[in-house]
């Protein structure tokens, strides 16, 4: 059984953008600029993502 992952990377700057969604890139762990993290795919996250989809970069990996 493998676990989809999402690998994130901040692409565009929050700042400009409403407070709940530099706050969302915080929580997905993204502070700087062409940060990447790694997360599982679980709705939540998935969420989040789709929140600051215009922001973001998102690839699906099998794994971490």
């Amino acid at each position: 059984m493998t676990d989809k992952y999402l690998k994130i990377t901040l692409k565009r700057s929050p700042i400009g953008y409403k407070k709940n969604q530099r706050v969302t890139a915080e929580t997905l762990g993204l502070r700087k600029l062409n940060s990447t993290v790694t997360h599982k795919a679980t709705p939540q996250i998935v969420g989040m993502v789709k929140q600051i989809i215009h922001l973001l970069e998102v690839e699906e990996v099998d794994s971490k």
